[in-house]
């Protein structure tokens, strides 16, 4: 259940990990709250600053990977943990349509562009969806753990939410990371929008 007031919102808590990360007890104790759906598979994000995305904070993602084929736009803020994200369902009947989303975006005043891949393990549960991966550039990677909420009735709920599969997972004493992926694999994106990079 989402509210009209936050159907273009993401409700997100996400947390920088290192490659050791026991991910095997992390799938332990996430099935024990009986997912509805986990799957594993590999992303491309591209990223696009726009003229006007660097005026009022945001970016454009383009993904395209076996279940979604998106153009995204994310609000990047000083802390990340409510931003707006606005997806439009591009959907796969017409192939991956990158050369149309470049030809597109070009005539927006395409500042700067980035790909990234990332390989993820997803856990779907009826109120949340929870993803640790790898995500990689040419010279960075990362490794993070995000918890998302997907119910929303409302702010507060769905971060008691967020915070129920944290302490759970024992994600509630860590410092979560309140830069979005962009800033912390592409220093340039972190100057641009304002923050220091990583």
């Amino acid at each position: 259940m989402t509210t009209e007031s936050l159907r273009f919102t993401e409700i997100e808590h996400k947390f920088l990990v290192d490659e050791s990360f026991d991910v095997a007890t992390f799938d332990r104790t996430l099935r024990e709250f009986g997912p509805t759906r986990t799957t594993s598979l590999q992303v491309r994000d591209r990223y696009y600053l726009t003229a006007a995305g660097q005026t009022a904070g945001f970016l454009i993602r383009h993904r395209f990977d076996p279940e979604l084929h998106h153009l995204t736009l994310k609000s990047v803020e000083s802390d990340p943990e409510v931003r707006a994200e606005i997806n439009l369902d591009l959907g796969h009947h017409a192939g991956d349509q990158q050369a149309a989303v470049d030809a597109f975006l070009d005539r927006l005043d395409v500042r700067w562009r980035g790909a990234l891949q990332k390989d993820l393990r997803v856990w779907k549960l009826p109120d949340i969806e929870v993803v640790h991966y790898r995500a990689t550039t040419e010279t960075r990677t990362v490794h993070c753990v995000e918890f998302e909420a997907t119910r929303k009735s409302s702010l507060s709920d769905a971060l008691a939410i967020v915070h129920r599969y944290e302490r759970a997972t024992g994600f509630e004493a860590r410092d979560r990371c309140h830069l979005s992926l962009p800033q912390i694999l592409f220093p340039e994106i972190a100057v641009a929008l304002g923050a220091a990079p990583v």
